[in-house]
């Protein structure tokens, strides 16, 4: 099951769809089951305590899935989330960015699913995952 998008046609998107997350995304590898996806962690990512915010978490589990369903159906950005599981697994480290690897476990005409384990970058394990749907809109009828 082949991309129909690289990771860099797939980071362009992201910068084009979504401007208000500027270059926060890098998307490293993407294969049309499995990418990998790095989120530059700021000081606007770190709540007390010295750690990365939960939002932040979701955010890149979010959009390493919403990434890995676009790898298969290409450029529809109305596809949406609507259902998330987040587990909070290990305190992340606050001066290293997060890493996301997702598997797209399923995709159908109308939803996809994928697991998502993020790690702070260098770490063997991980600090939280996350099983995620997404609806896919229907394809345009043509007359």
């Amino acid at each position: 099951m082949q991309a129909v998008m690289s990771a860099e046609e797939m980071t362009e998107f992201l910068k084009e769809v979504f401007p208000q997350v500027g270059d926060l995304f890098h998307v490293e590898h993407l294969d049309g089951v499995h990418t990998v996806m790095r989120m530059r962690i700021t000081e606007e990512n770190l709540r007390p305590g010295g750690t990365v915010s939960g939002p932040s978490m979701f955010t890149l589990a979010d959009v390493a899935a919403y990434v890995a369903t676009m790898a298969r159906i290409g450029r529809e950005a109305l596809t949406v989330t609507t259902s998330c599981s987040l587990d909070f697994m290990r305190k992340p480290a606050a001066g290293k960015d997060l890493v996301a690897k997702a598997e797209l476990l399923k995709l159908g005409k109308t939803m996809s699913v994928t697991h998502v384990l993020l790690f702070s970058e260098g770490e063997d394990e991980p600090v939280a995952r996350a099983n995620m749907t997404y609806a896919i809109p229907p394809k345009k009828m043509t007359a």
